[in-house]
């Protein structure tokens, strides 16, 4: 099994980056941080007749690496009560990709996928976390894809998440990990 996580902070060392790292150590899997990607905000010609105008980012080079691994883990902080910005604007352009003849079949290759997903706010997100768990719970059901599991940890200033100790546990036993 090939993993891949998709680091949706902002900050460097962020709380959600501590607990992720307990799931899936720095030292295994392909760790990526959207933040040091340029991901253009997507335009919706979903219904225009010749489809998307293309985009000069690193989207793609993103959806390579994705399509490259078996387990997919998606680790954000909890803004606003939903994912950060980052990690929207790189899934809001797979609507781009399923449109794109490079990638045929893209939603074929994503139902094949293992799902992981960990959290991190410090608003009761045990509580105001889940909307956003539900959000990639439908994510997954529009590509098929296998919603595995989640963590969430409870952390408002850096370092803090180092206190949430169920949430270490639970990210240490998240998903049995052998990457080749």
């Amino acid at each position: 099994m090939s993993t891949i996580v998709f680091h949706g902070s902002t900050r460097k060392n962020s709380n959600t980056e501590i607990l992720t790292y307990e799931a899936v150590p720095k030292n295994q899997g392909t760790h990526v941080y959207l933040r040091d990607y340029i991901i253009h905000p997507i335009i919706d010609q979903r219904h225009d007749r010749n489809g998307f105008t293309p985009v000069n980012d690193d989207h793609t080079k993103l959806i390579d690496m994705l399509l490259e691994h078996d387990t997919l883990v998606f680790a954000t902080p909890i803004y606003w009560y939903s994912m950060s910005a980052l990690m929207k604007l790189f899934i809001d352009r797979w609507s781009q990709i399923l449109r794109d003849s490079d990638y045929p079949d893209f939603r074929e290759k994503l139902s094949q996928k293992k799902v992981y997903l960990i959290i991190v706010g410090g608003d009761n997100p045990f509580i105001k976390g889940l909307p956003l768990i539900q959000q990639f719970q439908y994510i997954c059901d529009f590509y098929k894809m296998h919603f595995a599991g989640y963590v969430i940890g409870k952390a408002s200033k850096p370092g803090d998440i180092l206190y949430d100790k169920k949430a270490f546990k639970a990210a240490s036993t998240l998903l049995s990990f052998t990457d080749d």
